[in-house]
C-alpha cells in the first residue's frame, strides 16, 4: 500500500515544484533586468550632472581661457563624465528595446532612434568642450591678437555644446513620449508614474525649444523630467517592472 501512495505523492508535487522554480527564475530575470535599467537611469543622471558641474566651474567666468591650463584636468574629467552619459543612454535604449518590442515594435524603434540621435548630439557637444583645451594653448602662444581669436573660438565651442545639448534634449523628450505612453498603456510601471514622465518630457521639450530661441527657462522646465528619471530608476531597482505586464502572472 505504501509503495502505491509514495510515487503518487511525489508525482502530485512535481508540477507545483516545477512551476515554482520557473516562476522564481522568471522573477529573478525580471528584477535583474529592471534593476539594471534603473541603475542606468540613476547613473546617467549622476554622471551628466557632476560632469556638467565640473565643466561649468571652469568655463563659467568671462575670461575662462586664461585659467584653462590650471584647470585642464577638471575640464577633461567633467567632459568625459558627460560623455559617459551618452554610453549610459545607449545602454538604456538597447535594454528597453526587447521589452518595448513585445508591445509595439514601432514604438520601440522610435524610442531607440531618438536615443541614438540624442547621444550623438551630446557626444558632439562634448567634443566641442574638449577642443577648448588646445584652443586655449594656441591662444596663449599667439600674443594679444591670438588671445582674442582664441577667446572667440572658445565662446563658439561653448555655444556649440549648448546648442547640441538643447537639440539632444528635444530628441530625448520626443523619444520618451513614446516610452512613457507605452509604459502607461501596458502598466509596466504605475500609471501615475508614467503620466508624470509624459508631463515632464513635454516640459523638457518646451524648455529646450525656449532655450534655442533665447528664452532661458530650460533649467526650470527640465526639473520634472529629471526628477521622473530619478523616481523611475529607484522604482525599477526596488519594485521592478510589473509582473503581470511582464508576462509572469501574479
Amino acid at each position: 500500500m505504501n509503495q502505491t501512495i509514495w510515487p503518487r505523492s511525489i508525482s502530485g508535487s512535481a508540477e507545483p515544484v516545477a512551476a515554482s522554480l520557473k516562476r522564481s527564475v522568471l522573477t529573478g530575470s525580471r528584477m535583474t533586468y529592471s534593476r539594471l535599467i534603473g541603475a542606468l537611469f540613476l547613473l546617467g543622471f549622476l554622471s551628466y550632472g557632476v560632469g556638467f558641474g565640473l565643466v561649468t566651474s571652469v568655463t563659467g567666468s568671462h575670461n575662462f581661457l586664461t585659467t584653462i591650463s590650471a584647470h585642464r584636468t577638471i575640464l577633461t574629467i567633467g567632459a568625459f563624465l558627460m560623455l559617459l552619459n551618452s554610453a549610459v543612454d545607449v545602454g538604456k535604449g538597447v535594454l528597453f528595446f526587447p521589452i518595448l518590442e513585445k508591445y509595439g515594435k514601432r514604438t520601440a524603434l522610435a524610442y531607440l532612434a531618438a536615443m541614438i540621435v540624442e547621444v550623438v548630439l551630446l557626444a558632439v557637444g562634448v567634443i566641442c568642450l574638449l577642443m577648448i583645451v588646445p584652443v586655449a594653448q594656441q591662444g596663449g602662444y599667439a600674443g594679444q591678437a591670438g588671445a582674442g581669436w582664441a577667446q572667440a573660438l572658445g565662446a563658439l565651442a561653448l555655444k556649440s555644446n549648448t546648442t547640441a545639448y538643447q537639440i539632444a534634449e528635444m530628441s530625448l523628450g520626443f523619444g520618451c513620449l513614446f516610452l512613457c505612453t507605452l509604459l502607461f498603456r501596458t502598466k509596466l510601471i504605475p500609471g501615475s508614474l508614467a503620466i508624470w514622465g509624459l508631463i515632464g518630457y513635454v516640459m523638457l521639450m518646451a524648455g529646450a525649444i525656449a532655450e534655442i530661441f533665447g528664452l532661458h527657462i530650460g533649467v526650470a522646465l527640465s526639473v520634472p523630467g529629471g526628477l521622473f528619471e530619478v523616481a523611475l530608476g529607484i522604482w525599477l531597482i526596488v519594485k521592478g517592472f510589473a509582473p503581470e505586464a511582464y508576462g509572469q502572472g501574479s
